[in-house]
């Protein structure tokens, strides 16, 4: 048997160690911790079937990244008494909102959940370990390193001469707090990127946020060049540096041009494919702000760095595909009016480019993990 999943998630507050939380619910027939699942409606495409599902047990709607995350297995006690074994695909929902009433509301419960008490409370081991493995906080806490200079400092009480020795010290710049500020521009931007392609509240506020968050990664990045220069050791290579800092101001750039497109046009309905394409986007987003802070200690987080740029690599492979699944169907529909369909084409462009973009910090990443792991 073959379902399909969602994973609702959230993240409490913009840090980029904020903590992530899942919503379970509770089974119809045994009251267990799940996740909503379901099975694969004929002609609904999958990620979609799982936000449907999402919707009716749990009242939760956001955007569905159409690249699922993983999948587990499980046995299904159908009505006969047989129990099947069912592969579920697992697609991770960004939720933009809860409704206070749903279809299911009077037959389960929900609940959010850190990703450690999810993982504890549903009983199959394969969705156990794809739900510890979705957020970063567990990797980032091992990511972030003491200076050892400051720990024998404060351990000998030698702060005075400390402080004096650290001011014939060679600088280093704030690199990594640099990346991760920018990585949060970047989250935040698809965030409401998504809320404006799934048409919440009047879009000028969406469009506003994703402009303001640009101007705030304009500053990181002329903060990074300016560092650079002034630097005397980098923690990477100077070229690596400006590379990686450029194809993250790249996205959100293209996310501005993709705001600023609709704002120009007007645009106020959305194909199915773009609102796929931002989808993907908004998990490319988080996937980039988890690898921000591992880059503290590549040689010890290079595994798990290699795994988020293979998933960034493919994600950006299967949006290609929907942008031109999504221009042809609007050639066809739009073939007798010329401007609406350079409208939809440019709008494609700007959430193509976008996802280029983050393909191209999954690559800088690569390449700093092969110069440092």
């Amino acid at each position: 048997m073959r379902q399909i999943a969602a994973l609702p998630y959230r993240t409490d507050g913009t840090a980029i160690d904020a903590p992530v939380r899942v919503m379970l619910v509770t089974s119809r027939g045994t009251g267990r911790w799940v996740i909503p699942k379901g099975n694969v409606a004929n002609g609904t495409p999958p990620h979609l079937a799982a936000a449907e599902e999402a919707e009716e047990e749990a009242g939760v709607v956001g955007a569905a990244c159409p690249t699922p995350i993983g999948a587990y297995r499980y046995r299904k006690r159908r009505g006969n008494g047989a129990h099947l074994m069912a592969d579920v695909e697992v697609f991770p929902l960004a939720v933009t909102s809860e409704l206070a009433r749903w279809k299911e509301q009077d037959q389960r419960e929900r609940r959010w959940f850190t990703l450690e008490e999810a993982a504890d409370a549903v009983d199959e081991p394969d969705l156990s370990d794809l739900i510890r493995s979705f957020g970063p906080s567990e990797f980032n806490a091992a990511a972030r390193r003491t200076n050892i200079i400051a720990v024998v400092a404060q351990k000998s009480k030698a702060s005075q001469m400390f402080a004096w020795f650290q001011r014939l010290l060679p600088k280093t710049g704030n690199f990594f707090e640099l990346f991760e500020a920018h990585a949060v521009t970047i989250t935040a931007a698809a965030d409401a990127l998504s809320r404006l392609f799934q048409g919440n509240g009047p879009t000028g506020d969406h469009i506003r946020e994703i402009m303001e968050r640009e101007h705030d990664a304009d500053g990181i990045i002329r903060e990074v060049l300016q560092t650079v220069r002034k630097t005397f050791l980098t923690p990477f290579d100077r070229s690596a540096i400006t590379s990686l800092i450029g194809a993250m101001d790249d996205a959100i750039d293209e996310m501005q041009a993709a705001a600023a497109a609709v704002d120009l046009y007007e645009v106020d309905t959305f194909e199915p494919e773009m609102r796929d394409i931002v989808a993907i986007i908004v998990d490319a987003a988080r996937l980039t702000a988890e690898a921000m802070p591992l880059l503290r200690d590549v040689a010890k987080n290079g595994v798990r760095l290699h795994e988020l740029t293979e998933r960034l690599v493919r994600m950006e492979g299967h949006a290609d595909d929907i942008h031109d699944a999504g221009v042809r169907r609007a050639f066809k529909a739009y073939g007798g009016d010329a401007m609406k369909f350079m409208v939809a084409r440019e709008i494609y462009k700007h959430l193509e480019r976008i996802t280029d973009a983050l393909e191209d910090v999954a690559n800088e990443i690569d390449g700093i993990v092969i110069d440092h792991a």
